[in-house]
């Protein structure tokens, strides 16, 4: 029974269900794979392999502290975990040594 092509917008029926259709399935993903919430910068919970020994407030100043490990054969690394403030981290074999020389390191000014 064929349905006259003047009066009728029958051609119009199987775009609209399609683009429904993925109108909800958009959706569905959207609700499925977000977050809930924008993501906020944080400080690591712990500190990995390594240990801080010192915490300073300036960065030359923990690159001088670096320097000194450095010099006494010990390796290290800084961590800035917020503005003004960086963390000087060491392996745990050298921890004793490297808060030794951390409590004798007078900051330069």
């Amino acid at each position: 029974m064929p349905i006259g092509a003047g009066s009728s917008l029958h051609y119009l029926v199987g775009p609209a269900i399609a683009f429904a259709v993925l109108g909800l399935l958009a959706l569905f993903m959207r609700w499925a794979f977000g977050t809930g919430s924008a993501p906020t910068a944080s400080p690591p919970a712990d500190d990995g392999l390594l240990t801080r020994i010192a915490t300073l407030s300036q960065r030359e100043a923990a690159l001088a502290l670096r320097a000194v490990l450095s010099d006494a054969g010990i390796r290290s690394t800084i961590r800035f975990p917020a503005a003004h403030r960086a963390d000087v981290l060491v392996f745990p074999e050298d921890a004793e040594r490297a808060r030794t020389l951390a409590a004798s390191f007078a900051p330069p000014e």
